[in-house]
């Protein structure tokens, strides 16, 4: 049986991965918030590792004049990401402007995340940077897959919104509110936060709650779709299943759980900031709800979301429905 110091000694040196992808082909629709992908990275952990070369030292140094992350005590991770969303309107095959719909917009953006975790509390600061607009090759993106699944060609891209670059900062703080038999047998827990953004692609304030239960429960913080400051998906404890050597490196659990956001600004309805460009009468007040399973074996972990989010804008005639995969792999 493996020790608990090097169960401790593998969490301190593992790198998580995790790939995202995201369409809402997977519930037989093709508008709104149409495709997502995303590839992110997880540094191990750097209290204990401060003199690594895993990572510039540079980085060491301005993550302690971060805000939130520098408690004395917790563990910091550093989280990369690379990833690119795409947004249409509900009828992809008009090729003039839809004035009641929302814009074509597309989204390839870069985040460098800081993350600062104790037990049950994990801060997470992520700056993101990129490009809205045809520099994000979203339209290229969405050709080829309709042209390979041979599917209606989407013809209204020419309306979509101008080359704008893209800055976002953003923080969220997650809790584990309570917990009963994590990382062994059959558990559950509950898990809440809150954080906001600022920049010119996104600004808002959120709540979010979650509930899993299931068997051997990963010791992490919840399910994340593709979004600011996702990345909660790597071990946090040692007695994370997928840490252990033995027999219990398997478990399964359900989750569902939501968010409540009050938003000022969403550029992918509100338009360019700097340009003209096509926009709607956004809602100022979004919920969002999600549910899903998610499986662990060995140093894997594989999650499927079914996501509803209501209207985001007033004419919107339905709500936003999606499904999101996610695969981690801890290293």
């Amino acid at each position: 049986m493996e020790s608990d110091a090097a169960k401790l000694e593998q969490l301190k040196r593992s790198w998580t991965f995790t790939f995202y992808f995201e369409n809402d082909l997977f519930v037989n629709l093709d508008s709104n918030y149409t495709n997502g992908v995303k590839f992110s990275w997880l540094s191990p952990d750097l209290l204990s590792y401060a003199e690594s070369r895993q990572l510039p030292k540079w980085t060491h140094q301005f993550i302690e004049y971060l805000p939130f992350i520098h408690k004395p005590g917790n563990i910091r991770n550093v989280a990369l990401s690379l990833g690119q969303n795409m947004y249409t309107p509900k009828d992809i095959t008009i090729p003039t402007l839809q004035v009641n719909d929302r814009p074509y917009a597309g989204w390839l953006n870069f985040g460098i995340g800081f993350h600062s975790r104790s037990a049950r509390q994990l801060d997470v600061v992520e700056l993101s940077l990129g490009v809205i607009g045809p520099l994000s090759f979203t339209e290229e993106s969405q050709d080829f897959v309709h042209r390979v699944r041979d599917i209606n060609r989407p013809k209204g891209w020419d309306h979509q919104l101008k080359n704008e670059p893209a800055i976002n900062l953003f923080w969220e703080r997650r809790h584990r509110i309570f917990e009963y038999g994590l990382g062994h047998g059959l558990g559950f827990d509950m898990l809440g936060g809150y954080g906001a953004a600022m920049g010119n692609v996104a600004i808002f304030a959120k709540v979010t709650g979650e509930m899993r239960a299931g068997y051997n429960l990963p010791i992490d913080f919840g399910t994340s779709t593709i979004r600011f400051g996702g990345d909660t998906s790597a071990p946090s404890s040692p007695d994370d299943p997928r840490l252990s050597r033995g027999k219990s490196r398997f478990g399964i659990y359900a989750f569902a759980g939501g968010d409540a956001r009050g938003i000022a600004r969403d550029i992918f309805l509100d338009g360019n900031t700097f340009r003209d460009s096509h926009s709607v009468d956004k809602e100022y007040f979004v919920g969002s709800f999600s549910c899903g399973l998610s499986a662990i074996y060995g140093s894997w972990k594989a999650t499927y979301a079914h996501v509803r989010r209501m209207r985001q804008f007033e004419l919107q005639e339905n709500y936003s429905v999606y499904g999101s995969i996610s695969i981690s792999y801890s290293y």
